[in-house]
């Protein structure tokens, strides 16, 4: 089965596809991030689980600018049928749209089926894709373990706040926790860091491990 090799820094590959909101391109979302996800399949328990966990999110999806967009090898009348049973059971609905990809064309495109584990239904994918439509990260779960939605929006907000500061994040960083910059890329950057730290707003445990002096904590403090 000829499947797409994506990877970080690529565009997104543009489609149009019917979901269970209506006829949709990925190139409408321009100007937006989108988390684009497959699931394997609907009226399944671990995947009802995660479109009840990514619906209750949405709105800080939203706030962060984002679109969520999921997808699986179904057809729209199973879409649809299955989200009013989710409504019926749970009370909630879901609010964003969900690919229908009944011939896999949109899985295939983005490489969202293993073949070695499933090709009748996608493995669980994640794409994070920035407002300029390039991929800037990429999970895969399995089909046996669901998502931490929770995870997806700290990668999502790490990736703004890399943008927006220009700036990195350590191992574990959530919201409002220090950032680092990047090591110096020359001998010159090297000895300001080491001899003036203080001046350039950084907190240095070596000159190649340096944090930004805002909100750090207390064990790397002076």
């Amino acid at each position: 089965m000829e499947n797409n090799h994506l990877t970080i820094g690529m565009k997104a590959p543009d489609f149009m596809a019917n979901s269970s909101s209506g006829p949709l391109k990925m190139s409408d979302y321009k100007g937006k991030w989108v988390v684009f996800f497959s699931h394997p399949g609907d009226f399944t328990p671990v995947c009802t689980t995660e479109f009840l966990a990514f619906a209750k999110a949405n709105d800080q999806f939203v706030d962060k600018n984002t679109q969520l967009l999921g997808l699986s090898i179904d057809s729209n009348p199973s879409h649809l049928a299955w989200l009013y049973a989710i409504y019926m059971t749970t009370g909630v609905t879901i609010p964003f749209p969900v690919i229908a990809d009944r011939m896999a064309e949109v899985a295939k495109l983005y490489g969202m089926i293993a073949p070695n584990v499933s090709t009748q239904e996608t493995v669980r994918n994640v794409f994070i894709i920035d407002p300029n439509q390039i991929i800037r990260a990429i999970l895969i779960y399995p089909l046996t373990n669901g998502r931490s939605i929770p995870e997806i929006i700290r990668l999502l907000t790490a990736l703004q706040t890399t943008d927006a500061e220009k700036v990195v994040t350590p191992a574990n960083w959530q919201p409002g926790q220090p950032t680092m910059v990047s090591a110096p890329k020359t001998y010159n950057d090297l000895l300001s860091r080491e001899n003036e730290p203080q001046a350039l707003g950084l907190e240095c445990e070596d000159w190649f491990w340096c944090y930004n002096q805002k909100n750090l904590p207390e064990g790397i403090k002076e």
